[in-house]
């Protein structure tokens, strides 16, 4: 009992800032809550190493539900969620979410684990050099239903490795002239639809492997879940507020280096 209340207490911490950085810059908190939840779950011996992996997308995605809706509730009061193309957008993120959560458990753990490192790397890059870039470029957006399959691919892959899918909606909806802080906020909206039909896929597909009795709900492990959110809810709405105060360039850096080390970590485990 008294490792269990140790597990959710630093849950909890990783909460905390995870839920800010989702409110700051649009991201669900999975890249930062996978390799960290997935070394905690290993340390305390939760379940076999190879499904650890698993079971930490699984667990990010259903913590995602919570931080999404905080945060999109913040920068819905903020006017920053451009609703006349988000429903396109969660339509194939819902779709790409549902389908990438039946088939990641399939997939063997080292597969998803070097996806998982592969996109966060690309993801780090990208947002390395946006962070340099401030000239405006003016792209046309794309038909609705090109926006939507794009999506879909977007939602397909965030649910793969457990994130919200900000760190993949940002750059693609601002790679189309999205003002970054509309696109932040549509991403927030999305990581609601991605983690909840994500969470979905996880749950069905793990509900032989693992009973309720032990914690689980499907692949999502509860005690866990419960850590994150109870601190991520709170601290999510901060990191909304500060879109407008902080220098979210120079933060987009430093989170870029924090996530090749996570990467990094992550392949050598």
């Amino acid at each position: 009992m008294n490792e269990l209340i140790i597990l959710i207490f630093y849950c909890a911490i990783l909460g905390s800032g995870v839920g800010f950085l989702a409110g700051l810059l649009g991201i669900g908190g999975g890249l930062v809550i996978v390799p960290i939840l997935s070394s905690i779950l290993l340390y305390f011996s939760i379940l076999p190493a190879e499904q650890v992996v698993i079971a930490a997308i699984a667990t990010s995605l259903a913590s995602i539900l919570f931080t999404s809706t905080s945060s999109a509730l913040a920068h819905h009061k903020n006017g920053n969620v451009p609703w006349t193309i988000a429903p396109w957008i969660m339509t194939g993120v819902a779709l790409g979410a549902l389908i990438s959560g039946f088939l990641a458990t399939h997939l063997p753990e080292h597969v998803v684990r070097m996806v998982f490192a592969v996109t966060v790397v690309l993801i780090a890059i990208k947002m390395f050099l946006s962070s340099k870039n401030n000239t405006p470029t003016q792209r046309k957006m794309p038909n609705k239903g090109m926006l939507t399959l794009f999506t879909t691919l977007t939602g397909g892959l965030s649910a793969m490795i457990g994130i919200g899918g900000g760190a993949l909606l940002v750059p693609l909806l601002t790679f189309f002239s999205i003002d970054m802080k509309k696109a932040i906020g549509c991403a927030s909206a999305c990581g609601i639809v991605i983690a909840l039909f994500g969470t979905i896929g996880y749950i069905s597909s793990g509900s032989t492997q693992f009973a309720l009795s032990d914690g689980f709900a499907g692949f999502v492990y509860l005690p866990a879940l419960a850590g994150i959110v109870c601190t991520s809810w709170f601290t999510a709405p901060l990191g909304a507020k500060a879109t407008h105060l902080l220098p979210v360039t120079t933060i987009k850096k430093i989170f870029a280096v924090l996530l090749v080390v996570m990467a990094v970590n992550m392949m050598v485990k």
